[in-house]
């Protein structure tokens, strides 16, 4: 089953009276559980095709449906409950509130939903809080404030919150962009293993290191896909560097 179908998508800016078609006739899928990066260069539209997608922002045309329903049809508040009950959302600057807690922050988009709206359903998150942070290894900054941890810890408590509602889909926009090679390399750590736990990732980065480990890469320019690589399954690679040196040969031949 298709996760989500984009078909003939289209988003078109109007400034100064002139117009900018950052998305042109965009067709692709994500199937459950799949893992696909989108790269491509500045300026080519990625970011706005993964906003589009998950209705953070409106389509001018076309069609995205998600898990078969047609968001381009929802209403601003259905689409915003479509997010909030079973989309995941990781960007690269860690947006958290710095009045509350880690913990406080990671609970709070599911004390939002509709089973946060009970003391029981109050009870599972906070458990399922508490689960999450130890396997993301960060249950010793529950009480910290925001601003009294690392990068790598505070990008983790941003995919924690992401999950907190069990989404269907995770959204990453460059989810390594503001952090060292080491923290990076345990944030895709905990992608990969969210992925082969059967929650689908659609991904923005500028990285090859961050691409190589999905399954798919779609390479974006000038508002379309131009080109995709397989790459098969990151559990199932036994060369790294072979996987790497692949993916950097295709991209070379693209311009990158």
């Amino acid at each position: 089953m298709s996760g989500i179908t984009v078909s003939n998508l289209c988003k078109t800016y109007i400034v100064n009276k002139r117009q900018n078609n950052v998305l042109r006739n965009v067709n692709l899928t994500l199937e459950e559980k799949e893992m696909i990066a989108v790269m491509g260069p500045s300026g080519s539209g990625k970011t706005t095709l993964l906003y589009t997608i998950s209705g953070m922002d409106s389509a001018t045309a076309g069609s995205v449906k998600f898990f078969e329903r047609e968001l381009t049809d929802m209403s601003r508040n259905e689409i915003s409950d479509l997010r909030l009950e079973e989309m995941g959302f990781v960007f690269q600057q860690m947006y958290m509130l710095k009045n509350l807690s880690v913990y406080d922050n990671i609970i709070l988009p599911a004390y939002q939903s509709v089973k946060g709206r009970t003391k029981q359903g109050r009870k599972e998150i906070n458990a399922y809080a508490a689960k999450l942070m130890q396997k993301l290894g960060i249950s010793e900054i529950a009480d910290n404030d925001v601003n009294e941890v690392s990068g790598g810890q505070l990008q983790r408590a941003c995919i924690c919150r992401s999950l907190i509602n069990h989404p269907r889909i995770l959204f990453a926009d460059e989810p390594t962009g503001a952090l060292n090679k080491q923290s990076s390399h345990e944030v895709m750590e905990e992608l990969n293993r969210i992925h082969k736990e059967g929650t689908s990732i659609l991904l923005v980065t500028h990285d090859m290191k961050v691409a190589s480990r999905c399954d798919r890469v779609l390479y974006i320019e000038d508002g379309n896909i131009r080109d995709e690589m397989q790459l098969g399954a990151w559990e199932d690679c036994t060369d790294i560097r072979k996987r790497e040196r692949r993916l950097n040969e295709w991209l070379i031949t693209l311009g990158w």
